[in-house]
């Protein structure tokens, strides 16, 4: 049904067989090194030798060799080799109609599943290709609640490095691009990656963006990023987007575009630039408040029970200020002086390395 629907609607990407999103849609698996997948194919190889001797020495007395002998292991190890090596030398042979239907029945099965195994080397591709398909399959069944990530330079990959510091799951971003050398290094990092452009709608279906809870878009132009967030909008209008753009004069565009945080990247640079001429250590600080890894860490939490009444200035830790009903109110308003149930807290945590 999917493959007809993808026939008549070749660019409709999310109607497409999972088959045919291989090369598109990368989900990221466990890596093994070439000697231990030779290892765990030798092991196998092994197993399935001994257990066709095995089989054969069952039922060793329907088997002769040319002497008219009875098989000892060793013969039966021998006559196994050969067989599923497809050698077939032909001193020992099956006799009896046992024997016979014995051979037929399990050796036979055996044989054709070694010479698969010896060949997997060269199947490894299709295989690949399968496996890989089988977990687009899997993955766009169970995706939820994750966050795209729209762009892999140096804002997207830094943005990614600070959700994973914080304790988010490799498995849980996917990152949306139109190179793919730069997807190659965001697989490497165990994430699922979509070659494309996020300015089509089918491609961030593709990414799931329907069912994520967040979407990042940092691509290297304003007037990409406006369109990408028109976009994501349309098809995610309960998923929280945050943009990243180069000039101020573009955030009423990403705000009216859908956006609900904007963070202009050239100004942000530009005070921190001016701010270390005259005191470093502010700057240091700020790094140290953004970068989630050691130090301090700017974080945000839930009002705990025996703190409800109380004001945010008086609590155990550093507040900033204060979330509720979806706005950020500084400490120091009056109408913050003492926090309410269903608050949250912006505060300064430690971090241990």
């Amino acid at each position: 049904m999917a493959a007809r629907r993808f026939l008549r609607n070749p660019e409709i990407l999310t109607e497409r067989p999972d088959f045919a999103l291989v090369g598109m849609l990368r989900i990221p698996e466990n890596q093994t090194s070439p000697w231990s997948a030779i290892t765990r194919r030798m092991l196998l190889a092994l197993v399935l030798l001994f257990l066709a001797a095995g089989i054969v020495y069952l039922d060793r007395d329907g088997y002769r060799d040319v002497q008219e002998n009875p098989l000892s292991f060793l013969d039966c190890l021998y006559y196994a080799t050969v067989s599923l090596t497809t050698t077939g030398y032909g001193d020992i042979t099956p006799v009896t109609p046992g024997a016979r239907l014995l051979t037929t029945v399990l050796i036979t099965p055996l044989r054709i599943f070694f010479l698969i195994l010896l060949v997997g080397t060269t199947l490894a591709v299709l295989t690949e290709r399968s496996r890989q398909a089988f977990r687009i399959q899997q993955w766009r069944r169970r995706v939820r609640n994750h966050t795209v990530v729209v762009g892999f330079g140096t804002k997207g990959r830094t943005a990614i490095n600070t959700m994973l510091g914080d304790g988010m799951q490799p498995a849980d971003i996917v990152v949306v691009d139109t190179d793919a050398t730069e997807l190659e290094a965001a697989a490497g990092m165990g994430l699922v990656t979509v070659l494309g452009s996020a300015t089509k709608s089918e491609v961030l279906r593709l990414a799931g963006a329907q069912h994520a809870a967040s979407i990042i878009i940092a691509t290297s132009r304003d007037d990409t990023a406006v369109l990408v967030t028109l976009t994501a909008r349309e098809i995610a209008p309960n998923a929280k987007i945050v943009a990243a753009i180069r000039e101020a004069e573009n955030i009423h565009l990403l705000r009216q575009s859908g956006a609900d945080s904007v963070v202009v990247s050239s100004e942000t640079a530009g005070r921190l630039l001016g701010i270390a001429t005259s005191t470093p250590r502010v700057v240091e600080m700020v790094e140290d408040l953004l970068t989630p890894e050691a130090g301090f860490a700017v974080a945000e939490r839930d009002v705990e029970p025996d703190e409800i009444g109380g004001s945010p200035r008086h609590l155990r830790d550093i507040v900033l200020g204060v979330v509720r009903d979806g706005r950020l109110v500084r400490v120091g308003e009056p109408e913050v002086d003492a926090v309410e149930s269903g608050d949250k807290l912006l505060y300064i945590r430690r971090v241990h390395a």
